[in-house]
């Protein structure tokens, strides 16, 4: 038994420093910070519009999927938005919530309807409110975003959800993927940096959050 055990010892191999397996890298966030490219604002801005692309800044950073992986996202805000939408998002990546997607609005033409039924997370858009035509969105300053718009609807004054097929997630006192409730990562971060809930109003805008609270 004693002459088997060392003999077995002596095949072993011993592995040097550059054999050795590196231990894999801890996830982060990796967020990039850019001026925009005419091409992420096409459809979405135009002249007129109360922010000029000079004052608007590209955020590329990882965000965890409903997937379970890290996928990689881009969000256009406002200079003034980017230290504290990294510091949100860094809480939320530390904490794995999920994101379904995050693109800028030039992939949807600008169509805040066509993003919505997509479950996209966005922000800067010029455009009117959703349902208030006659109403410059928050979005248009880069001041505002939209977080998983599926699972977090929006109810209009008239009691018209966006998008529809969120009605059935106006219930929230259930747990589902990617929903935001009061006291979570995400609200207690936004609160953290002065950003507010939508989710707050009579009628409730769950998936936005703005500087102003509008």
């Amino acid at each position: 038994m004693t002459a088997l055990t060392l003999t077995t010892a002596l095949l072993l191999p011993t592995l040097t420093p550059a054999q050795a397996q590196p231990t894999p890298a801890k996830p982060t966030l990796n967020a990039v910070v850019t001026a925009v490219p005419g091409a992420k604002l096409t459809h979405t801005y135009r002249r007129g519009c109360p922010v000029p692309p000079g004052r608007l800044r590209l955020i590329r950073m990882n965000h965890w999927g409903f997937d379970g992986r890290i996928h990689r996202g881009e969000l256009i805000v406002s200079r003034e938005a980017v230290n504290p939408m990294l510091y949100v998002f860094g809480r939320a990546f530390t904490a794995k919530f999920p994101i379904r997607r995050m693109k800028v609005m030039a992939a949807y033409r600008g169509s805040d309807t066509a993003a919505m039924k997509q479950d996209n997370t966005s922000a800067f858009n010029c455009r009117a409110v959703t349902g208030s035509p006659g109403k410059l969105s928050q979005h248009s300053y880069g001041n505002a975003i939209d977080i998983n718009t599926l699972e977090n609807p929006y109810v209009d004054t008239a009691g018209r959800v966006y998008p529809p097929a969120g009605r059935p997630y106006l219930r929230r006192d259930r747990p589902v993927k990617g929903m935001i409730k009061r006291g979570d990562v995400i609200t207690t971060a936004m609160r953290k940096v002065g950003w507010q809930w939508g989710g707050r109003w009579a009628h409730p805008d769950y998936q936005h959050f703005s500087a102003n609270g509008r």
